[in-house]
């Protein structure tokens, strides 16, 4: 099997997401792209992060993490010229300012899912 990590995170975010998928890349031959392909083809959502399938750890990593996830909100929804529901399309709109489990869990997926696909990005990864 293939030992090929990923490395080069900067920032607390970026480290969290790095050692998950460091932690999965030995189950792939292909190493943490193989992780990285299919975390990026079905998501967080798909429960191939098993630290954030359940509500208390997404919540835990979103309140950890809030003003990084936050300011890649911001970023991304600047770059898209976009509202936030049409970038997340689950997003509850009666909780405009993710206040609730529901929205948070949503960007505890953004944060994870956008931060890895820049680390592939800087480790010349292809997805």
């Amino acid at each position: 099997m293939a030992s090929k990590r990923i490395k080069g995170a900067e920032t607390k975010l970026e480290k969290a997401v790095q050692a998950e998928i460091n932690k999965h890349a030995s189950d792939y031959e292909s190493g943490a792209e193989g992780f990285l392909k299919d975390l990026l083809h079905g998501g967080c959502q798909s429960g191939i992060v098993d630290s954030l399938v359940c509500y208390s750890d997404t919540i835990k990593f979103f309140e950890k993490h809030k003003d990084e996830i936050n300011e890649l909100l911001r970023d991304m929804l600047s770059d898209c010229g976009c509202a936030v529901q049409q970038l997340l399309t689950d997003w509850n709109s009666d909780d405009p300012l993710a206040m609730g489990m529901y929205n948070q869990n949503l960007l505890a997926w953004f944060g994870f899912e956008e931060t890895a696909w820049r680390l592939a990005d800087r480790n010349g990864i292809e997805i």
